[in-house]
């Protein structure tokens, strides 16, 4: 029999509490108490960092914190959310972002290696408050699949980065009610080998349906990276990973018709 206990935060509370629901592990009352909770289950083990939040290093803290003192200032319309892929447009798309996004009152909370539990972390200590936008422009999860690193940054299975990628939005619906989500496809990448992008073409299609044809649209615009012979080439991300310019002008360029109708 294997016993094991695992701390999960409010947040991942619904995912993780369905699923052993399903399995037939007791009621809520006897899983769950209060804000965080011990679980004890037997034959299965039952530990997603992917819908656990967390925080990182010191500086990552400070950025968070910028990004919090923004939400309280108010004013923005537009809220692109993610890791270094929307972090970016700070710099290598900043010519495209002056362009299509900053006259639109939009904000960049976007940090380079975030996962979809920093995210749901940042969400859960301040980002969203004070602050009501028309649409979130989410993209998350690449950051979470690939091999493990070192013990200290284990990569999360399919299953779980689906199930992260499900409780960040879930979250944006719960604290801002009113917002609209477009959620982007994770981007092909060809850095971490044909098995990395096998996992994200099996993540693509099981966060699609969360697509309700309201509030969250789904929007895969990944082949629009690729050539003619469907390969991702070093003139669009020079690092397989990371759209230079002229990739964060493809971005804007497929994603503004969407963006456009969803802010009418």
């Amino acid at each position: 029999m294997k016993i094991i206990t695992g701390r999960f935060q409010t947040a991942s509370r619904g995912i993780i509490l369905s699923a052993l629901l399903s399995l037939g592990c007791g009621s809520a009352g006897d899983l769950f108490a209060q804000g965080s909770a011990a679980v004890a289950v037997t034959n299965i083990v039952v530990l997603n960092t992917a819908t656990n939040p967390v925080p990182r290093d010191p500086n990552w803290v400070k950025r968070h914190e910028g990004f919090v003192a923004e939400a309280k200032q108010g004013g923005i319309d537009i809220l692109f959310m993610g890791d270094s892929i929307t972090d970016f447009w700070r710099n290598r798309g900043s010519n495209v972002w002056n362009k299509y996004y900053a006259p639109r009152h939009a904000a960049d909370f976007g940090i380079s290696g975030d996962r979809t539990q920093h995210v749901l972390w940042r969400m859960d200590n301040g980002e969203l408050d004070g602050i009501k936008p028309k649409v979130v422009v989410l993209m998350i999860g690449t950051n979470n699949t690939g091999k493990e690193r070192d013990k200290k940054t284990p990569r999360n299975t399919v299953p779980e980065t689906i199930a992260g990628v499900q409780a960040v939005v879930a979250d944006l619906r719960t604290r801002l009610p009113d917002s609209k989500i477009l959620l982007l496809a994770i981007f092909p990448r060809g850095d971490g080998g044909p098995e990395q992008q096998a996992q994200i073409n099996e993540i693509n299609p099981a966060i699609a349906k969360l697509d309700d044809g309201k509030m969250v649209i789904f929007l895969d615009i990944g082949a629009k990276f690729l050539d003619a012979n469907g390969m991702l080439t070093e003139g669009v991300m020079p690092d397989l990973l990371h759209p230079n310019e002229r990739g964060y002008q493809i971005w804007a360029d497929a994603m503004n018709p969407t963006l456009d109708e969803m802010l009418k």
